[in-house]
């Protein structure tokens, strides 16, 4: 009897330690998916930016990193109309983040198909004219 009283008070003392192991690890693994995924944007826009400011034909391969708890990627706006910004949504325990890079020049594209972790090689291109805006000159970015 006494052995089991002193395993229950023992268990009783480990449990929460247990349980705050778990949420630290959890926090820990937002933390990353929002860092990378930051890098994974600044990529993209310096690529955008690069390659804009040089002009078309001019085009870059660039490989990216997208971590987990992605949920989607937006280039130029969150509805994927031309803009300034490339947009991560990164899901997190408080909600979802919304992590974003910024280009001087517009952006265009669509990343849809780019959600599941793992390494991409994504097409980054000058355009003259933006497929749905063709009075805009932007860089075009899309899955190779």
């Amino acid at each position: 009897m006494e052995l089991l009283i002193t395993l229950a008070f023992g268990l009783i003392i480990l449990l929460p330690i247990v349980v705050l192991a778990f949420v630290q690890i959890s926090n820990s693994t937002a933390t990353l998916s929002t860092t990378e995924a930051q890098a994974a944007a600044s990529k993209l826009a310096s690529a955008a930016t690069s390659v804009g400011t040089q002009g078309p034909p001019a085009k870059q391969l660039v490989l990216i990193q997208v971590p987990q708890n992605v949920n989607s990627i937006f280039v130029g706006t969150l509805s994927n109309a031309p803009g300034h910004e490339i947009i991560f949504v990164v899901s997190t325990n408080a909600g979802p983040s919304y992590v974003t890079a910024y280009t001087p020049l517009n952006v265009s594209g669509n990343l849809s198909r780019v959600t599941a972790p793992g390494v991409y090689l994504v097409n980054v291109s000058a355009q003259g004219s933006c497929p749905s805006m063709p009075t805009l000159p932007c860089a075009y970015i899309r899955p190779s």
